[in-house]
């Protein structure tokens, strides 16, 4: 029972490991440009207002049948098509949504527009078109060629962004913040210069991992053993490999004892009538059907005449 309940509860977390994987709370609106004029183009060589989604999760995200909007009265303005390979979202990456108002130029052109100097809402909303995902407005006052980005993808905060400006980045499907470095590899590189640390520590992780990988065989090898060593026993034993047997075998349901009860019922009901005959049952020492006997052939042979 505790290897059933074990086994049970594995299949409960993978299965609650997917469904978190999949789940479409993790996706968000990351940033948004309403006059294109001179950025990125799309698929056919145009420029047009654009919205690129971030998967802030760490698994893989399937957004088909996800409804994109820019009216708050009509959820399910734009339903994500299914059969794209290309709406499952890698973790920690992005996907552009072009707004130019024509879904007939592929799945990733929504069937809306975003109208300039006016504020423009947009959200996403679940496959049922009421689950609100995330939504955003952005401001009127935004201008050409400048985005509309949270400052990280993913987080809360957001502002506006100009390309001609210092330190500032239009990222369509890229980071919000491009980094220049690695923290941890400038920390190495200023306390282990000649990588010592580094090495030790690569090494301690790789015999590691051997020395694990002995325990598991040694514990495996031992359980086969003792599994050899218990076969060889009963196999010398008959009397123990059939006491075993019978150990095996559930109480008080052998076919004898079944029949005797049927019997004892009908005999009670008054269901047949009483005869003079007496039945005795037999437990057969082996299985027989009737493919085992010679007498029974595939094909019918021709009947012979006595002349």
């Amino acid at each position: 029972m505790k290897f059933k309940s074990i086994i049970a509860l594995m299949v409960l977390t993978f299965a609650f490991g997917i469904g978190q994987a999949q789940s479409r709370g993790a996706l968000r609106i990351n940033e948004v440009m309403v006059v294109n004029e001179d950025n990125v183009v799309d698929d056919y060589g145009r420029r047009t207002a654009w919205i690129e989604l971030f998967n802030s999760g760490f698994a893989p995200l399937e957004i088909s049948k996800v409804y994109l909007t820019n009216d708050a009265s009509n959820p399910t303005k734009y339903p994500v098509p299914l059969g794209d390979v290309n709406t499952r979202i890698p973790k920690r990456q992005h996907v552009i949504f072009w707004a130019d108002g024509d879904p007939t130029r592929g799945t990733f052109h929504t069937n809306f527009e975003l109208t300039p100097g006016v504020e423009n809402y947009i959200a996403i909303y679940d496959a049922d078109g009421k689950t609100l995902i995330d939504e955003v407005t952005i401001p009127a006052d935004l201008a050409p060629n400048t985005s509309y980005a949270r400052r990280t993808d993913g987080d809360g905060q957001w502002e506006v962004r100009a390309a001609k400006e210092d330190n500032d980045y239009i990222t369509p499907s890229s980071n919000n913040i491009i980094k220049e470095g690695n923290s941890k590899v400038d920390f190495f590189r200023e306390r282990d210069e000649r990588g010592l640390g580094l090495t030790v520590m690569a090494m301690c992780i790789v015999f590691g991992a051997l020395l694990l990988l002995s325990i598991c065989f040694y514990i495996i090898n031992r359980i086969g053993a003792s599994v050899q060593r218990r076969n060889k026993v009963l196999s010398q034993n008959p009397a123990a490999v059939e006491a075993a047997a019978r150990g095996e075998r559930p109480d008080h349901d052998s076919g004898e004892e079944i029949a005797a009860i049927v019997m004892a019922l009908h005999e009670h009901l008054n269901v047949h009538d009483r005869e003079s005959n007496r039945l005795t049952l037999n437990k057969i020492r082996k299985a027989y059907s009737p493919w085992n006997s010679k007498i029974y052939n595939m094909r019918e042979l021709p009947k012979r005449s006595n002349r």
